[in-house]
């Protein structure tokens, strides 16, 4: 079994995670959460970006990748 990467996830890490927009490219002002899930392999093959959005964008992969979305609805906003 692997482990988690994120071992001090919390809960404001994961608010923080249905707030945090991507400042770029082709998604430019979608939320991280709503990035397709084709897109997090992608930029997991190819290096995520340095810093909080590289972290943000490697958490949501982990997120997808073990069909945890759903730990994430009750933080979204409507």
């Amino acid at each position: 079994m692997k482990s988690f990467p994120h071992k001090n996830l919390n809960s404001n890490l994961l608010k923080e995670l249905v707030t945090y927009k991507m400042p770029y490219g082709k998604y430019r002002g979608y939320k991280i959460f709503a990035l397709p899930e084709s897109y997090l392999i992608w930029y997991k093959n190819k290096g995520f970006p340095s810093g909080r959005l590289g972290e943000m964008m490697g958490l949501m992969y982990e997120i997808k990748l073990n069909g945890l979305e759903h730990l994430l609805y009750p933080l979204i906003e409507k």
